[in-house]
């Protein structure tokens, strides 16, 4: 053991490593997509729309004046990034592309009885689609018919071809060469792999070395299941053994939580920041729900105090916060959360929950700030004002209206 580390400091550390602090300003323009998505080493990407998608929204978040034809860019020309699967479907560092590959070849002979059985329902689809492919260029699953008599199904009753394309990709036969507006259009690995990128297949002690280190580059300070779970390509033993062998080395340090019980983990240099770190800008940010802070539920909980679930799937009669809600940053704390929808047609941003955590007391510092964050969300995601319908505590409503009005956001 290395000593121990104080929950201050590891939220300053962690907010640090997620460039959620305000010092990450040098991140820009049309390579800041990359260089985030590099940092992170992962971006995942969700299909919920009543907002902007959760990889443009995780972005955004980050980058001042980010514009989702960056991350095209980043992926349709300059090839910096690829998609394949990292905590979830992601967004992932091009340079990483070789370290994926060992799941790339557990599709061939997959251990999972539903993977396995897609394998023997769709195998004979899979030539066709690559001899189409092959020839013809690049193609999106509405380009291959459904067989006669056959109509459109489920997203998980997909049409023979789209399967047959999925299955190619999970396999690294095809990948994603862009999408078109969320659609997704594949082409031949080859093609799309720019010149250079490294493919030698790395063995356990290596892939797991990398997950510790991707881990704990992109969240300062990890316990092991932390480590385990933000890139989900490696099992426990192999994270485990990662761990010991980096700690005899002296590539990592263990540490224990001052006050709490277990024990976490950290890069000697990252580490060496701690003391340098000050507090972060007092600004306003709204998490997605699949954002690399906020997706671990219980992070959020240990780190910041934080009860948060995510209610989509949930009936909503049973709902107590709402539809999509998001956690409200707010410098170093997370003060309340937020449901919007997104009325693009009516360019309106709806504020359908904004609720205050109890605890939190220093509404007058966080009323002009929280305005401002909401005029630029509206902004973000096309719409021209903010319409408040639940706000708690009600007394916060009337200033929060005035910060709005002094931004032209409501």
């Amino acid at each position: 053991m290395n000593g121990s580390i104080s929950q201050k400091t590891l939220r300053r550390l962690l907010l640090h490593a997620q460039l959620l602090d305000g010092r990450a300003k040098s991140l820009k323009g049309k390579a800041g997509a990359a260089q985030v998505i590099d940092h992170l080493g992962y971006v995942q990407i969700d299909t919920i729309a009543v907002i902007e998608r959760a990889h443009q929204h995780t972005l955004w978040t980050r980058l001042p004046g980010y514009r989702p034809e960056h991350l095209h860019q980043a992926q349709a020309v300059e090839r910096t990034v690829f998609e394949y699967w990292g905590h979830a479907a992601s967004y992932l560092p091009m340079k990483d592309y070789r370290f994926y590959l060992p799941m790339m070849k557990s599709f061939y002979d997959p251990k999972n009885s539903w993977f396995r059985g897609w394998g023997e329902k769709y195998g004979g689809y899979l030539e066709p689609v690559l001899k189409r492919i092959r020839e013809e260029g690049p193609l999106a699953a509405r380009d291959f018919e459904n067989p006669p008599g056959r109509g459109k199904g489920p997203w998980w009753d997909w049409k023979p071809a789209k399967a047959a394309l999925e299955l190619l990709f999970w396999r690294g036969e095809l990948m994603i060469a862009q999408r078109r507006g969320f659609e997704r259009v594949y082409d031949l690995s080859e093609r799309v792999l720019p010149a250079g990128t490294g493919t030698r297949v790395p063995g356990d002690g290596e892939l797991g070395r990398f997950l510790v280190q991707r881990a704990l580059g992109a969240l300062g300070v990890a316990g092991e299941r932390e480590i385990r779970d933000y890139i989900r390509i490696g099992d426990r033993r192999i994270v485990a053994s990662a761990l010991e062998e980096m700690l005899v080395a002296g590539e990592i340090v263990r540490l224990g939580i001052e006050d709490r019980p277990g024990v976490v983990y950290a890069l000697p240099a990252l580490l060496a920041t701690a003391g340098r770190l000050r507090a972060g800008q007092p600004g306003v940010r709204f998490l997605s729900p699949f954002d690399n802070l906020a997706i671990d539920r219980r992070r959020l909980k240990e780190r910041f105090d934080f009860d948060f679930a995510f209610e989509c799937y949930v009936p909503k009669h049973k709902r107590v916060h709402g539809y999509f809600v998001l956690p409200i940053l707010f410098g170093e704390n997370i003060v309340g959360r937020l449901d919007p929808k997104a009325d693009r047609q009516g360019k309106t941003l709806i504020a359908r929950f904004l609720a205050i955590e109890p605890a939190f007391t220093n509404l007058d510092g966080l009323v002009p700030e929280l305005g401002r964050a909401l005029g630029e969300f509206a902004r973000f995601n096309g719409c021209a004002r903010v319409v408040l319908e639940n706000v708690r505590p009600a007394r916060f409503l009337a200033p929060l209206k005035k910060a709005l009005a002094a931004g032209a956001g409501a």
